[in-house]
């Protein structure tokens, strides 16, 4: 059983953002289901500022670390829109996708 990682995230420390959401999504694919909804709260806690990486994450990765950022920027909710609006625009294959998600937090 692999070691769970609540509170292993202080998200008040200084960070590179980035370089921890990348440690975190890499842990993923060797996790068990325990680890990954661990994980998945590590992410969530740092809320808008992950917005970004997580939509990139949704756009470039497969499996279980698309499916995290997915859940991600679901459960951090009206903070997530607006990143997936402007992804969209630029990715036109990207759009149905955003437009999933938007509807996922909007509750449309």
């Amino acid at each position: 059983m692999q070691a769970v990682l609540t509170n292993s995230v202080n998200v008040n420390a200084e960070y590179n953002l980035d370089q921890t959401l990348e440690r975190l999504f890499n842990d993923l694919d060797t996790a068990d289901n325990m680890t990954k909804n661990a994980i998945e709260n590590d992410v969530v806690k740092f809320g808008r500022d992950a917005a970004d990486f997580l939509v990139n994450k949704v756009r470039t990765a497969k499996g279980a670390q698309r499916g995290v950022a997915a859940m991600s920027l679901i459960r951090i909710g009206e903070d997530s829109i607006k990143p997936l609006k402007e992804a969209a625009t630029k990715d036109m294959n990207f759009q149905w996708v955003a437009n999933y998600l938007i509807r996922e937090i909007s509750g449309r």
